[in-house]
């Protein structure tokens, strides 16, 4: 304890008053949360609006029985209760999982090999860049109907082509067992770009002193990319798993494009079945209870996604 002395007949100097934790007044602190909050508002509401009242509309409809025209009957939990029972739920999400399984591997890998070939001193990269982009900003009705014509059975491009090496082509997507690799395609190639520039801006990333110390340390090129680059590659590969995911489990454009969900039911995905639902048999209710569970779903992987990282992901 400090004692504060002051000459005789000469008052004390009075304490400072010292500020609220912080640094701030409780004005200044009002002032400040006013200041974010005009800021916040030009997002915050249409993000109200938009998303956060259809999600809290569709969980009040999940627990009734609404046909779209009728007044809603409440059911309580009925609704989840019928889609768990269902084997159709079962089908619906192991075609999505399929989906997945086909895709990321072939959006990560594809996006990889261009983006370490974009990474190097190529003639005309920038205009590589921009052309392996392009899909991306294209509509998906666009490049689903593309698709659908390059692998058409009857007189498509691809099948033509394989044709010239003796090969009988499959029937692409209007076969159970095909059609959905045929999607897998089309999404793939539609994705690449995205998932080039992503990666790509990774590898710029890395301190070139890394590689060129590693290389002269005799370190081959298949050492640096295991050692080096993938390691310091992992916080854009972790954001690309984590969109691509969440993406994967929402597939609905190219299938409702290229096959509507068939044929046979074989490519009917989640979001598909809730389209059906809704608009093709007036099930609102099951469709609005399916897509909170395809939301818990996502939701489960996602945060299994963000605990995983410590264990993989390098921020250097």
């Amino acid at each position: 304890m400090t004692a504060t002395l002051s000459r005789p007949g000469r008052a004390a100097p009075p304490a400072v008053r010292r500020a609220p934790s912080g640094g701030r007044t409780p004005a200044a602190r009002r002032r400040y949360a006013l200041t974010v909050l005009a800021f916040l508002l030009p997002s915050a509401v249409p993000l109200a609006m938009f998303v956060l009242g259809p999600m809290v509309a569709a969980a009040w409809i999940s627990l009734t029985d609404w046909n779209l025209l009728a007044p809603a009957n409440w059911v309580g939990f009925d609704n989840y209760a019928k889609l768990l029972t269902d084997p159709k739920t079962g089908d619906v999400f192991l075609h999505t999982l399929a989906y997945i399984a086909g895709y990321l591997p072939l959006v990560y890998l594809g996006g990889l090999a261009i983006a370490l070939g974009l990474n190097t001193a190529l003639r005309g990269r920038t205009l590589l860049r921009g052309v392996y982009f392009l899909p991306v900003v294209t509509s998906w009705i666009v490049v689903a109907l593309v698709w659908r014509w390059l692998l058409n059975p009857a007189n498509g491009v691809v099948n033509t082509v394989l044709a010239w090496f003796g090969i009988d082509g499959p029937g692409w997507w209007t076969d159970p067992a095909w059609a959905m690799p045929s999607i897998i395609l089309a999404s793939a190639w539609k994705d690449l770009g995205f998932v080039m520039v992503i990666l790509l801006a990774g590898l710029q990333a890395i301190d070139p002193a890394l590689l060129e110390a590693a290389r002269v340390d005799g370190a081959g090129w298949w050492r640096r990319l295991v050692s080096i680059i993938m390691p310091l590659l992992s916080p854009a590969t972790f954001f690309v798993i984590v969109i691509s995911l969440i993406n994967g489990f929402q597939v609905f454009d190219q299938v409702y494009a290229m096959t509507g969900g068939g044929p046979g039911g074989a490519t009917q995905v989640v979001v598909q079945q809730i389209y059906d639902l809704t608009f093709r048999y007036g099930r609102a209710g099951e469709a609005s209870a399916l897509s909170w569970m395809l939301f818990v779903v996502i939701l489960a992987v996602t945060v299994v996604q963000i605990r995983g990282q410590r264990k993989w992901v390098n921020y250097g």
